[in-house]
């Protein structure tokens, strides 16, 4: 593709060349693009409080799409400025008691919305015993389930200890496939649910639109089957070589994998 007005990417697995770290290369690439005049958009899984860690490591003080496509978050201003796709608690219940029947012993968590990144009057991610993070951090006020389901929620997390996030998946598409969007960002046993047609496609595609900016001209990079949807939206969508096979198999193009910096592999082409 010809230069490139927009670019998006995933963060854990793609930007990321650590769990926790980007590399001096991609810090040095994403500060000339942005120099340049090109916004980069940080579109992730991720809430809003997980995200300014890692764009004041970029140097970013933008637009960050967060949850999956559900929130927009601005990161300078440290505001939440749209959320889309709130799930009600009857919803919410409704979810659950399918689950429980399709995934016997699933645990539940459920991710919240404020109004800044931290928002310390409301308890955002809320879990009930048993539930498992794949990453271990810790995180999360455990409650009842009644409490966990009890308010809208941008995004149902279900985590099985014994099964794999893919099995997970199949299992909970055959009976809530027409009700909820169902993508995982990790193999540990964790999937996420989110409103029917939110994605990190529709949120990256409000950034855009911000910016009078099109499809065309956006380039996305991603790891996981919850960026195959932004990686078909743009006009050129490139996965890392670490990749999820379903976003292997959607990608124009395939960079070096996350740990060798692959997004800034492709970028420097550019800037």
């Amino acid at each position: 593709m010809e230069k490139p007005s927009l670019i998006a990417s995933d963060v854990d697995g793609t930007l990321l060349s650590t769990p926790t770290d980007l590399s001096p290369r991609t810090v040095d690439v994403v500060d000339s693009a942005v120099t340049s005049g090109v916004p980069v958009v940080l579109v992730s899984g991720r809430p809003p409080r997980w995200i300014p860690q890692v764009a004041e490591q970029a140097g970013l003080d933008g637009y960050a799409v967060c949850a999956n496509g559900a929130v927009l978050y601005d990161i300078g201003a440290d505001r939440i400025v749209d959320v889309h796709g709130l799930m009600d608690p009857a919803q919410l219940a409704t979810v659950a008691d399918a689950l429980d029947h399709v995934l016997p012993g699933c645990h539940l968590g459920a991710e919240r919305v404020g109004t800044h990144a931290l928002d310390d009057d409301l308890r955002n991610f809320v879990i009930e015993t048993g539930y498992h993070n794949p990453w271990g951090d810790g995180e999360g006020t455990h409650a009842p389930r009644a409490e966990v389901l009890g308010h809208a929620a941008v995004k149902l997390l279900v985590s099985h200890p014994k099964m794999t996030s893919a099995a997970m998946a199949k299992a909970a598409r055959e009976v809530l496939d027409s009700h909820v969007d169902i993508t995982f960002s990790t193999g540990g046993g964790l999937i996420e649910l989110a409103a029917h047609g939110v994605t990190k496609a529709t949120g990256i595609s409000a950034v855009a639109e911000r910016y009078g900016l099109t499809s065309e001209a956006t380039i996305a990079f991603g790891d996981m089957p919850n960026d195959v949807e932004m990686l078909r939206w743009a006009g050129h969508g490139v996965a890392v070589a670490n990749a999820h096979p379903t976003v292997l198999d959607v990608a124009d193009e395939v960079t070096a994998p996350h740990h060798e910096d692959g997004v800034a592999q492709v970028l420097e082409r550019w800037f």
